[in-house]
């Protein structure tokens, strides 16, 4: 084992990044996946909810009245954002994913696609006015983010949220403690929505917003749900994932699937906790907080304020 700064001691395969946090995820792996994914001749039938979610971030974007000269879109290779803007929003835009197969432009918006890992962005400091992702990142790209933004740019982005699939998480743990006497983690570990203050205000974000929806899927049934987490390309890339489940394991996690959570039609449920996140680079021209001590009023004055009488109302 090779010994990591500070003396700490990394696991073969697992490194500390530069910010001495642990990579939880196999980056290799992830890219096989998202390269296996775009080979795929039927690939467009699982893009529905990064569809969905693209258009959601794209709505963000219309909601901040001006005007983007120049634009990054993060990990969004088949213009899952940029299909949903126009060049009267962002004029121009740089669309990047790290599958060439992937990059598909799909837009009235003049474009320019890059093949690049996100874990390494190859871009100058303050280059563009708005970044836009539907991806989850680490608070190291996060940080790069905020320096490729120019001063008073925009990053919007969308992550899958904690309770991301808790329906077939909670009946494949079930199914697994009850065949094999303990149950290993199947599904990739997803970011609390607590999390995302710390995420976009350690990377140099001000201004935070953060707000949470839910996406609901129904499949035939739990088989279906796995088949299309793969055909996502969004398999468990975790170091620590097991990559063997017995098949009676897996039948009894689709009976428990559907006894707990089917819908009388036959279908079953899968839930995705989407969280969205807007941050500002700093600039000089934004709202800034008041300095601790200036108010001129208390809270506790309040209840000293006399209420309005009945008086004098007709």
């Amino acid at each position: 084992n090779k010994v990591g700064p500070a003396g700490l001691r990394a696991v073969p395969g697992r490194f500390l990044s530069s910010g001495g946090a642990m990579n939880v995820f196999n980056r290799d792996m992830k890219k096989r996946q998202k390269q296996r994914v775009a080979a795929l001749k039927d690939g467009h039938q699982y893009d529905y909810l990064r569809n969905e979610v693209g258009s959601r971030v794209a709505d963000r974007v219309y909601d901040i009245a001006r005007t983007f000269p120049l634009a990054l879109d993060i990990g969004g290779g088949k213009s899952h954002i940029a299909e949903h803007l126009n060049k009267d929003v962002v004029q121009s835009l740089v669309l990047t994913d790290v599958s060439q197969q992937n990059l598909c432009r799909q837009t009235e918006i003049p474009t320019r696609c890059i093949v690049v890992d996100e874990e390494f962005l190859p871009f100058k400091e303050n280059t563009f006015d708005l970044v836009g992702s539907p991806e989850s990142h680490s608070p190291a790209v996060c940080a790069q983010i905020q320096q490729v933004l120019k001063p008073d740019g925009v990053f919007i982005g969308a992550m899958v949220g904690g309770e991301t699939l808790y329906e077939l998480r909670c009946s494949l743990q079930l199914a697994e403690s009850e065949r094999e006497g303990g149950f290993s983690a199947h599904i990739s570990p997803f970011t609390a929505v607590t999390d995302l203050g710390n995420l976009l205000g350690g990377a140099g974000f001000s201004m935070l917003t953060v707000d949470v929806d839910e996406v609901q899927v129904h499949y035939p049934g739990m088989m279906e749900v796995m088949t299309d987490l793969q055909g996502m390309g969004e398999s468990n890339c975790a170091w620590n994932r097991r990559s063997l489940l017995h098949r009676d394991t897996m039948l009894a996690a689709a009976a428990v699937y559907r006894e707990m959570y089917g819908n009388q039609d036959g279908s079953v449920p899968a839930t995705f906790e989407i969280l969205y996140m807007i941050g500002w680079k700093p600039h000089e021209s934004q709202a800034k907080p008041a300095k601790r001590g200036s108010a001129t009023a208390s809270f506790g004055d309040l209840s000293k304020i006399s209420r309005p009488t009945n008086a004098g109302r007709s």
